[in-house]
């Protein structure tokens, strides 16, 4: 799992490097800037996803361990994972106004 989220780490960099300046070598409304903002607004929806699973497994995990304070775990787990989402929500509306 390590391997994958490191892979996935380097990619995202590379694309943070790479596609910037593609797109500033692009013209204004050319079909590459509309590529790009799908691009963007396609890894902001899988940083979300993943961030979301992360906390999802640290509840889990953290109830398994102390099922004594499962209230207050789920209800940290719930404002985490909806701060997560707004976030990515918003990643996604600047992805579309790009465009």
């Amino acid at each position: 799992m390590s391997k994958l989220f490191a892979k996935s780490m380097m990619l995202a960099a590379g694309a943070m490097i790479v596609l910037p300046s593609v797109a500033m070598a692009a013209e204004e409304g050319s079909s590459v800037g509309k590529g790009l903002a799908a691009v963007g607004s396609g890894l902001a929806l899988i940083g979300g996803g993943l961030g979301i699973g992360l906390v999802g497994k640290g509840a889990v995990e953290s109830i398994a361990r102390q099922p004594e304070a499962s209230g207050k775990i789920q209800i940290n787990m719930i404002l985490a994972a909806a701060l997560i989402e707004g976030a990515t929500l918003f990643a996604v509306a600047v992805g579309f106004l790009a465009k």
